[in-house]
């Protein structure tokens, strides 16, 4: 199931299509080059990036997925992680993310 932060960080070209990305995710429809960050499904990361249409597979509606940001392209996903990681570093001193973005 997939859950939303309350704090979505979003891409710069993403932002004029959020919440018509937002809308197609929760409706289960495919969208075109949008990568969703969220909590890392494996301990040993901090954050998983996936390209939206993965949430498609039936995997995903047994499973809890909580999407903390959008960006248009994996590149800008990648650099979207970057600055997450560095504010929460700067705030906190520490990369507990699951702590800081709940």
């Amino acid at each position: 199931m997939i859950q939303w932060a309350s704090r979505l960080y979003i891409s710069d070209n993403l932002k004029k299509r959020k919440d018509k990305a937002i809308a197609s995710i929760n409706s289960r429809r495919m969208t075109y080059d949008v990568y969703c960050i969220a909590f890392a499904s494996s301990p040993n990361n901090l954050f998983d990036i996936m390209n939206a249409n993965e949430l498609l597979f039936p995997y995903y509606l047994k499973t809890d997925v909580r999407i903390v940001g959008l960006a248009k392209g994996r590149q800008e996903a990648t650099l979207l992680v970057q600055d997450m990681l560095m504010e929460v570093y700067h705030k906190t001193g520490a990369f507990d993310v699951k702590e800081y973005f709940t």
